[in-house]
């Protein structure tokens, strides 16, 4: 007879040594960009996902594009739009933090 056994409590997600904020640190924004989003949607993490979304407008405002912050405030659509280009230039850069901050707690 056999006896499998199972696992009550899940394994911790490793994501190797780049879990490490120093390590994270060294990444291009929209390197972080690419591998939050992809973890997220791995790990169907959709709380980062929407924090993600709910930043964007700040990000956009700190980059200084005041008026694609506004109408991302107003408008959903413009924002999942933003979603997929939050990894590209001075947005990315203003982004940064959130995605060590995600990546380094994941790991």
């Amino acid at each position: 007879m056999v006896t499998l056994r199972y696992r009550l409590r899940p394994r911790p997600i490793r994501l190797g040594r780049m879990s490490d904020v120093a390590e994270l640190e060294k990444l291009s924004s929209k390197e972080l960009h690419d591998r939050a989003i992809k973890f997220a949607v791995r790990h169907g993490d959709v709380r980062f996902l929407w924090r993600l979304l709910e930043r964007i407008p700040a990000a956009e405002a700190a980059s200084g594009d005041l008026g694609e912050s506004e109408a991302d405030i107003k408008y959903i659509l413009p924002l999942l739009d933003d979603y997929i280009h939050a990894g590209d230039g001075k947005v990315a850069e203003a982004l940064r933090p959130l995605y060590v901050e995600y990546l380094s707690r994941r790991g």
